[in-house]
Order: structure tokens, then sequence, then C-alpha cells
């Protein structure tokens, strides 16, 4: 029966374009992934946009980013809170951040060993994940 409700949810994905894309989730590509070609997006309760570089950005119906993970690159370095990017260069310094997920409690990174980090909303480190 589970099958059957994630194929129905994969089936409401609509395809949209850059264009359709909100002007806030538009902005965050051309800024943080300049120059990389968008392969796909799809909107249902979210937009998910893959760019060419293997880069998965998921936004809200707003346009404001809620995960960014990176397959094989760091996350771009702008769009990670400075206390986060402290704690990650003083603890774990020969890592980067392949995926940071924004939530209303805060964040969930997860670093290039596959180590996974809970942050609250300042930045301030929670928990190692499981």
């Amino acid at each position: 029966m589970g099958l059957i409700t994630l194929n129905v949810f994969a089936a409401n994905d609509r395809p949209v374009t850059f264009k359709q894309l909100p002007q806030k989730a538009q902005q965050f590509i051309n800024t943080h992934f300049s120059g990389i070609e968008m392969l796909s997006a799809t909107v249902d309760d979210d937009y998910e946009v893959y760019l060419a570089n293997g880069a998965k950005v998921e936004f809200t119906l707003q346009g404001d980013w809620k995960e960014v993970r990176c397959s094989g690159s760091a996350v771009p370095a702008a769009i990670i809170p400075a206390a986060i990017s402290k704690y990650v260069k003083t603890n774990f310094p020969n890592n980067t951040i392949t995926k940071i997920d924004k939530n209303y409690s805060g964040y969930d990174i997860e670093l290039s060993t596959d180590v996974e980090l809970k942050f609250d909303k300042n930045g301030k480190f929670l928990a190692f994940d499981d």
C-alpha cells in the first residue's frame, strides 16, 4: 500500500521551467549556481530543482530555499550561517558541507565524510544526527 501512495505523490509532481520558479528561487540559483544548467524542476508541495553539477535545491512555494544538496562538492559558502561554518572549520577542518537543510527548528547539515550535525536557528551546535 505504501508503494502505491508514493507513486501517487510522485505523479503529482508537475514539471516547471526556470521562468516558472518563484523570483526568489530564480535569484538564488543565479547567485549561488551561476552558469550551471538546470536539468529539471518540479513543483508539488515545494519546488525541486536539479542542476547539471549534481546539485539539488528545494524551495518553498514562496521561493525560499529549504535544502541544498551538492553531490561531490561543497554547498555554496554564502548560504551557510557564519556560526555553523566556524564550528565545522574548527571541529572538522578536513570536511566540507555537502548538504544543508533549513527547517523550523534550525539546520541539519551533512559533511563530506557523511557525518550529520544538528544546529539551532542561531547556528549553535546541538547534536550529531543519527
